[in-house]
């Protein structure tokens, strides 16, 4: 019942093209969303108490600790810091932040870890506040967001996240 009323019922889907797509130089066609340029998962050490389900005779019991936030805190920043460097970008080079809407206090310590400005989660935030938490599709309803309310401009990079069970963060290097 907890995570019933925690998450929400969404689902969403992703149609990700090859080089030969429409849309790259020499083809016809427009593309509608960024390109992927590299991605990255980290499981966190001795975090799997944090955040996943306890499968029990009587079904799934949702795990969510009250540390998740610190969590986040601890990690997120080298993580995002090393795989934006590997690509010679810096946090402050990226020109949207497609977050997963884990709840409030995950999006404030996203923020702090990141040092964003206070406006880099607007789209996350919105998102919260009109649909809420919708499990793993979250992310991708708030990059189709990003798409409709607030593209970013052509070139330049931008960052999708997401944290989940073990507990694990994917991040995906997009450009607009």
């Amino acid at each position: 019942l907890v995570a019933t009323a925690l998450f929400g019922d969404g689902a969403a889907a992703v149609v990700a093209c090859g080089t030969n797509r429409p849309g790259r130089p020499g083809r016809s066609g427009e593309t509608a969303g960024p390109t992927i340029v590299d991605t990255r998962s980290h499981l966190y050490p001795d975090t799997g108490h944090v955040m996943g389900w306890d499968i029990k005779d009587t079904g799934f019991q949702v795990v969510l600790d009250p540390k998740v936030p610190d969590v986040v805190r601890r990690y997120l920043a080298d993580d995002v810091e090393g795989f934006l460097g590997d690509h010679g970008i810096k946090p402050k080079d990226v020109t949207a932040w497609v977050c997963h809407p884990g709840g409030p206090k995950v999006l404030e310590a996203v923020t702090e870890a990141l040092d964003l400005p206070a406006d880099a989660l607007d789209v996350t935030w919105r998102h919260l506040a009109d649909v809420g938490n919708l499990s793993s599709s979250s992310v991708l309803h708030v990059l189709r967001d990003t798409l409709t309310q607030r593209r970013p401009p052509p070139g330049t990079p931008g960052v999708l996240l997401a944290m989940g069970p073990g507990f694990a963060c994917e991040l995906v290097l997009l450009r607009w």
